[in-house]
């Protein structure tokens, strides 16, 4: 059996190449930069004033000043200011040769064409040539998401196409005859499929494309042709059920059968225990435990960081330290655990949980309290980490 560290290091083995593909700059936003931004330009490029004011020669104790021109935002000034004048100025506009400060426009009174300061500004009021960034720094590392404030940042270098990251295609099969879809009526014995719901979503949230590749019963041979079919349509493939030790758990050998080679075959974490790991070639595979929560929790703690590792980002999860307002304790200490909670204000609270099918218990969750292996107990008030979720 492997343990969470040993199972985390054999799946960051897999050896692997980001594929780049270039896009416009609005459909960029969710996806991961597959290169590296250096501005090609100054920002700002050039002096410019940081409020609306007048722009005059710092030092220059005239009484009042020729106001010789009025600058908008976006046009060049055209008149050198010399002592005893100035010019008047709107934010965003370009500082006149001549002038090197502004004086706000509250701090003035302007008559018959002539300014004076009639109370002290001690700023300068202007926003110098390369002040945010330099032409030739780097901006963005490759690997870096585009979130909305990355995607005007890059609109505010003139940038319209990007190099990013094409986005992972994963496989998703679910097997069991005791599933059905939701919408269908149950029949005795049979419960909804939630984990291809689940794995669609979670695959989707961090932007990869997930395929739904449907439903297979608890047949070995069905099983090798569903592996053997989909991982041609995709890069990565998670099936979900059919690994424990029952009769009808064909998927580890069905993934052997259809050619790959299990580098991780059970690992001491709970849920999701019988969870394996296996490559083709250039193609990755999971098999999940069919419980909720299992497939959820296998998918958060060793799928996503590859997956994103595949898209170029190098992912950390968030984790945080917090306060337990409870005491936990377990029977059984051989595994590490993942334990649904709710983190909030540097406090951790446990909301009901009955275990890896109890996937209500998660919905209310927000968190996922680690148990390392070995530990038995944490008492109330002890400072944890917790990932959130």
């Amino acid at each position: 059996m492997f343990s969470v560290e040993e199972a985390e290091n054999a799946i960051a083995a897999f050896p692997f190449s980001v594929k780049g593909e270039t896009v416009t700059l609005p459909a960029a936003q969710g996806r991961f930069l597959a290169q590296d931004i250096f501005s090609p330009i100054d920002v700002p490029e050039f002096d410019r004033a940081a409020m609306d004011g007048y722009a005059y020669i710092s030092g220059d104790d005239s009484p009042d000043f020729k106001v010789v021109e009025t600058i908008p935002a976006g046009t060049a000034p055209m008149i050198v200011v010399t002592p005893g004048q100035c010019a008047k100025i709107m934010t965003g506009a370009m500082i006149p040769v001549g002038a090197d400060r502004v004086v706000r426009r509250e701090c003035t009174i302007e008559k018959d064409g002539f300014m004076r300061i009639v109370k002290e500004d001690g700023n300068l009021n202007i926003r110098c040539k390369g002040e945010d960034l330099q032409a030739g720094k780097l901006v963005m590392a490759r690997g870096t998401p585009l979130h909305p404030a990355q995607v005007a940042m890059l609109a505010s270098l003139g940038l319209v196409e990007i190099l990013v990251a094409q986005p992972v295609r994963v496989g998703i099969i679910t097997t069991g005859s005791e599933l059905a879809d939701p919408g269908a009526p149950l029949a005795p014995g049979q419960v909804y499929n939630s984990n291809s719901y689940s794995l669609a979503a979670q695959i989707r949230e961090i932007g990869a494309e997930p395929l739904t590749l449907g439903r297979v019963a608890d047949d070995e041979e069905a099983t090798v042709e569903a592996i053997a079919s989909g991982v041609n349509a995709c890069s990565v493939l998670i099936l979900s059920g059919g690994v424990s030790a029952g009769d009808f758990d064909y998927v580890p050998s069905a993934m052997k059968k259809a050619g790959f080679t299990l580098h991780v075959e059970k690992i001491a974490v709970q849920p999701g225990m019988p969870t394996v790991f296996g490559t083709l070639m250039d193609k990755a595979a999971f098999g999940l435990p069919g419980n909720p929560v299992s497939t959820f929790v296998i998918f958060e703690v060793f799928i996503k960081p590859l997956l994103l590792r595949l898209m170029g980002h190098a992912y950390r999860p968030q984790v945080q330290p917090a306060v337990m307002t409870f005491t936990f304790s377990r029977s059984h200490s051989e595994r590490t655990a993942f334990i649904p909670v709710t983190c909030r204000h540097g406090r951790v609270s446990l909301v009901p949980y009955h275990g890896s099918a109890h996937l209500h218990a998660l919905s209310q969750a927000n968190a996922l309290l680690r148990v390392p292996a070995g530990q038995d107990a944490i008492p109330a008030g002890s400072t944890v980490d917790v990932r959130f979720l």
